[in-house]
């Protein structure tokens, strides 16, 4: 695909999210959206509302009622997969046994088992020239992605500790309040934690081996009800990941915690030094040992690319740019997120949540594991 070509995009799940991938494709020229899927008019309503407000000049907008009728229609370079986390493994599997199968960006998680992502790997290595792109989006955060870069360029030293603090809000309302039980979302720990496990497997760079976790619903949605039922989705955990390298992370998550300046604080000790990213300050600050405390440098973080800053301080827009260069680069460059960070990620969270349910720590061979 040359340069100049736009690339027709259609999105599958037109709610919350379908919706901020609309907003970041209107901000890239490159970009058109020809078609949309979701079964709920309101969300469909909303979808035609954002493309007619992106694309003015956009006459034909086809919309479907589901991801089978808009793969048919064979409209679409690539689809964007927003739909709920339980909705991914059968969608993934339907694209890619398509003929013709467009290029796909599927948002996190991957699904919502460790043996579904398998099944999408499976199928995906029947169809080598589609660009499969796993939304793990957290890593595009422009105070992130410096850290990520500082570390790999050696300015803590060996690495030995990653420690991730997310204190925020509840989980938002989603369309017929989906997100409020694990079946749906994989849990907790996998749903939101995704993105910080894939961050802590990143930045260390070796193989996740143990995970000991603690967590529980103390707060949140424990005055809702759902056709009787009480949602059962964690509001806090702890959770450690050990690697074969001899590192180890920790996730410290509070979904009650409105009240704090910052959202993510991502740290890394090193036997060298340390450097933590802060969001949404967007701060990053990098210290060493030998410097000591007064010579810690604070340094703000920013990605002049960012048209639209979003729901994720840009991220989104930046991994839209990735996804955009591997549609061009189709078999010449590999996904910078692939479907074994995608893996990876969500066996880490299913780990921690058997943790948790079972009192013990969990070798991730055990939830990697065929047998």
């Amino acid at each position: 695909m040359e340069q100049a070509d736009s690339v027709r995009y259609g999105v599958v799940g037109t709610g919350m999210m379908g919706v901020e991938h609309l907003r970041n494709l209107a901000a890239i020229p490159a970009a058109t959206v020809a078609a949309i899927a979701d079964p709920h008019g309101p969300s469909q309503d909303q979808a035609r509302a954002e493309v007619q407000k992106g694309w003015p000049s956009q006459t034909e907008l086809e919309v479907f009622p589901d991801h089978k009728s808009l793969l048919a229609s064979s409209l679409c370079d690539a689809l964007l997969i927003s739909s709920p986390n339980f909705t991914h493994a059968q969608i993934l599997l339907d694209i890619l046994s398509h003929p013709k199968p467009p290029h796909i960006l599927v948002e996190k998680p991957l699904c919502t088992t460790v043996e579904d992502c398998k099944k999408v790997i499976e199928a995906a290595r029947a169809q080598p020239g589609v660009v499969l792109h796993v939304g793990l989006e957290y890593r595009y955060m422009p105070p992130v992605a410096r850290l990520i870069k500082e570390v790999k360029e050696g300015a803590v030293g060996r690495i030995c500790m990653v420690a991730i603090r997310e204190h925020r809000f509840p989980f938002l309302v989603k369309v017929g309040n989906w997100n409020r039980f694990n079946r749906n979302t994989g849990g907790t720990l996998v749903e939101k934690c995704c993105h910080f496990f894939d961050l802590m497997t990143l930045i260390i760079g070796s193989k996740p081996t143990r995970v000991m976790a603690s967590g529980g619903q103390s707060v949140n949605h424990l005055d809702e009800k759902y056709d009787g039922e009480t949602p059962d989705i964690l509001d806090n955990a702890y959770v450690i990941v050990e690697y074969a390298n001899g590192a180890r992370g920790l996730l410290d998550l509070c979904m009650f915690a409105e009240g704090s300046r910052n959202e993510q604080e991502i740290s890394v000790v090193g036997d060298k030094g340390k450097i933590e990213a802060l969001v949404p300050e967007n701060i990053v600050r990098t210290g060493s040992r030998t410097g000591g405390r007064d010579g810690v440098a604070t340094s703000p973080c920013h990605d002049y690319r960012i048209r639209y800053e979003g729901l994720h301080h840009g991220s989104s827009y930046l991994e839209h740019l990735d996804f955009l260069r591997e549609i061009r680069e189709a078999g010449k460059v590999p996904p910078t997120v692939s479907l074994e960070d995608g893996l990876l990620s969500v066996a880490i969270g299913v780990a921690a949540h058997l943790s948790i349910d079972e009192q013990r720590p969990v070798l991730l061979q055990e939830v990697l594991s065929d047998n």
